[in-house]
């Protein structure tokens, strides 16, 4: 039993190594690392939980909480390497139930949607990552390999090796899901991607204006292939002047706007 104990321990703080490159040595995570000496705790009140010292559990982990800013609830179910960086303001609920390898941020609430004393908290799946302050809402499940952006809301399940960023959270890249070899050159790269982000997966918004745009200059172009060749025919075309797209039209307020605002604010 000891020999297990000292094993899961040393899983433990050589996660921290693996996914901070900060930590220098074993002394430094032993005494620095907040997120750990929360995760440890739980082991004690989890255990408790189980025995059912509901009590005496939440007391400890209510002590845990105001030592260590991390907020776990004594009856979720937490697997191995568990994570947490920077760890404040971390919150996880009763029925939270996280798989191994999977890391959290800071701000990073795994919580609940409703009163009901059923599952209500969300389950992770192995190797996800929670960026800084997102929220994952309901008894939903994150499979395996699903990186959440920074401050993200997500309320519905998400697949495997799906990336999600925004409120409400949406999958910026439905090829995140097929075969990992982004994911694996990455982590091959730098061992994880931190705070849930991808620069392998992009977001769909964007890339349909950039379709837009594209389509927009071959029109231009066929147009003009098209007065070219009527022209060489002696066919007269008429030429409209058509207006470009100006990047300070997306910063600066329309004219009739600011007009209208400077006669709100005079009254």
């Amino acid at each position: 039993m000891f020999n297990k104990i000292k094993s899961r321990l040393q899983e433990d703080i050589q996660s921290v190594f693996d996914r901070d490159p900060a930590a220098r040595n074993t002394l430094e995570v032993l005494l620095n690392y907040p997120g750990l000496h929360a995760i440890w705790w739980h082991k004690v009140t989890h255990a408790l939980w189980k025995k059912n010292w509901y009590g005496l559990a939440r007391f400890i982990s209510t002590f845990v909480r105001a030592i260590t800013g991390v907020e776990i609830h004594p009856g979720a179910q937490i697997g191995r390497r568990f994570f947490i960086d920077h760890a404040m303001g971390v919150v996880i609920g009763e029925t939270a139930i996280i798989g191994n390898d999977v890391t959290l941020y800071h701000g990073v609430t795994l919580g609940g949607t409703s009163w009901d004393a059923g599952k209500r908290h969300p389950t992770l799946e192995d190797n996800v990552v929670i960026g800084a302050g997102a929220k994952i809402l309901g008894p939903i499940t994150l499979n395996k390999g699903v990186k959440v952006g920074s401050n993200a809301v997500v309320t519905k399940d998400i697949p495997e090796g799906a990336t999600v960023v925004g409120i409400p959270g949406h999958i910026i890249d439905t090829n995140c899901q097929k075969p990992k070899t982004n994911r694996e050159r990455v982590e091959q790269l730098i061992g994880f991607e931190a705070y849930g982000e991808s620069e392998q997966c992009y977001d769909p918004v964007s890339q349909v204006i950039s379709s837009i745009l594209k389509h927009s200059r071959g029109v231009d172009q066929q147009m003009q292939l098209l007065i070219k060749a009527l022209e060489d025919k002696g066919i007269d075309v008429e030429s409209l002047k058509i207006p470009g797209i100006d990047a300070s039209d997306f910063l600066v307020e329309p004219v009739e706007f600011a007009e209208a605002k400077e006669t709100n604010d005079k009254k």
